[in-house]
């Protein structure tokens, strides 16, 4: 069984993630989309994607595509048709992002204990 492109970028002995892009400018990169996806609320909860903990994964690749995999707390929410593109115009707005490709998913399902300490102190759960 051969590895793909992106896991064979992976050294799990150091537990590091190589690029080509240089590692001051990943951190900025990094710095920048988180920043970004703090700016995206979920209209019925007064808390960002974020620190609700609905962003799973977040990928930059070489190319400076953000890949992003995220969910809804619930998959019946009034806005699952227009979160992917509010994520994608804040995140694509980031300067130095080639792209933005945001995939959905409900596995694992989203529970509130993903939620921050921020995320609980402002819906009043904490």
């Amino acid at each position: 069984m051969s590895l793909d492109e992106s896991e064979q970028k992976i050294d799990v002995r150091e537990g590091i993630v190589h690029s080509s892009i240089p590692e001051a400018e990943l951190a900025r990169l990094s710095d920048d989309v988180i920043a970004a996806l703090k700016t995206v609320y979920d209209p019925e909860i007064p808390a960002d994607i974020f620190e609700l903990g609905l962003v799973y994964k977040i990928d930059i690749e070489d190319d400076r595509v953000v890949k992003i995999v995220m969910t809804l707390t619930a998959p019946g929410c009034p806005v699952a048709g227009e979160m992917p593109g509010w994520v994608e115009n804040a995140v694509g707005a980031v300067e130095g992002v080639s792209g933005v490709q945001v995939a959905m998913t409900f596995d694992p399902p989203w529970t509130p204990d993903r939620m921050s300490e921020e995320a609980q102190v402002a819906v009043g759960w904490y």
